[in-house]
């Protein structure tokens, strides 16, 4: 553990005296502040959860093809389900990978705001029943210590503990099984490309012994191995946004594995509500001083109604379900 390129910080700290929560969240700040990528363990998911999710996620990409493509993700107007090889697109380019996605579980919705059509229903293989039970169980674990980071990052910041509680009162989460299958290419393939996260806040398991995640610390890329058990934790955009630039939301990407080895990860997105404006915490005058301003200004700005951000974001990563579904919002800016 001490060899590893990123700060590591303990989530049961927070259940131990007032000064072991205190300084918690004071690394929380520091490490997002200055990395804003860390490593985080005693989360308390029980081992088993672990090794469910990662059986689960075999199960489903051993499948047959035609039993995953029942769900693609083109029959999801909301854009859930499976995603082929080839289907999602970082900064234009193809992402050499498999995946499927899944978000809250809610009836359609017609009208509104544009966004309102990411609103819907998951696309569940009929064949295997228990990727939805043990899925669902992730969720629930991942929003509950999602909601423990915001408030200590909040209170670290002068603010109060609820500070974002209302924003996130129904969070839009996105769960993400992904398979990155190995490849023969000289030249490594692209996993998934640089970038920064979008949302606020994302959670990363990664099977053990599989790498490829890369952070930029220090203008040079740094390997993020994965730690039995534990999360990599990033900040994206939109908290980056919410703190004025203090906290920072970091360029990573993923190397795709060389064959016959591949590699299996779960990123869980944790984010507002799509109507909801991502409340601004007013910064102490010395943390203000810190602060680098907001780094998505200009080129790619960011909107306060996290839902604008996603419908974007969506509408630019999967052209193939845009012409059937949303044509109309095919020449929407990007």
């Amino acid at each position: 553990m001490a060899d590893l390129n990123l700060p590591i910080l303990d989530l049961s700290d927070l259940d131990k005296s007032p000064e072991d929560a205190a300084r918690f969240r004071e690394d929380l700040a520091v490490a997002a502040h200055d990395v804003g990528f860390f490593y985080l363990v005693g989360t308390g998911i029980e081992h088993d959860l672990f090794r469910r999710l990662q059986r689960a996620a075999r199960d489903f990409f051993a499948l047959p093809e035609d039993d995953k493509l029942a769900i693609e993700n083109v029959h999801s107007p909301q854009f859930r389900g499976y995603t082929r090889i080839g289907g999602e697109l970082t900064q234009g380019k193809i992402d050499w990978r498999e995946q499927i996605d899944i978000g809250p579980e809610r009836e359609s919705v017609q009208g509104g705001p544009a966004y309102n059509r990411l609103i819907g229903p998951n696309l569940w293989p009929a064949v295997q029943p228990e990727l939805r039970e043990v899925a669902e169980s992730w969720q629930r674990h991942l929003t509950a210590i999602s909601r423990k980071l915001l408030s200590s990052w909040a209170e670290a910041l002068g603010a109060a503990p609820t500070h974002f509680d209302a924003a996130f009162e129904e969070a839009e989460s996105l769960l993400k099984i992904v398979r990155y299958p190995g490849t023969d290419a000289v030249e490594p393939q692209q996993g998934v490309g640089i970038h920064k996260d979008g949302g606020v806040l994302t959670l990363l398991w990664v099977e053990p012994g599989k790498g490829g995640l890369q952070v930029e610390r220090g203008g040079e890329w740094v390997d993020a191995p994965p730690v039995d058990d534990a999360f990599i934790v990033n900040i994206g955009e939109m908290l980056e946004y919410a703190t004025g630039g203090y906290l920072k939301a970091t360029k990573h990407r993923v190397i795709s594995p060389k064959a016959p080895d591949d590699r299996v990860s779960v990123p869980f997105f944790f984010n507002p509500a799509l109507n909801s404006q991502v409340p601004v915490i007013d910064l102490p005058d010395e943390l203000r001083a810190q602060s680098r301003g907001v780094s998505g200004e200009g080129e790619n700005p960011i909107d306060g109604v996290y839902g604008e951000n996603a419908l974007r974001y969506r509408l630019r990563a999967h052209p193939n379900v845009v012409e059937i579904h949303h044509a109309d919002l095919a020449n929407a800016p990007s």
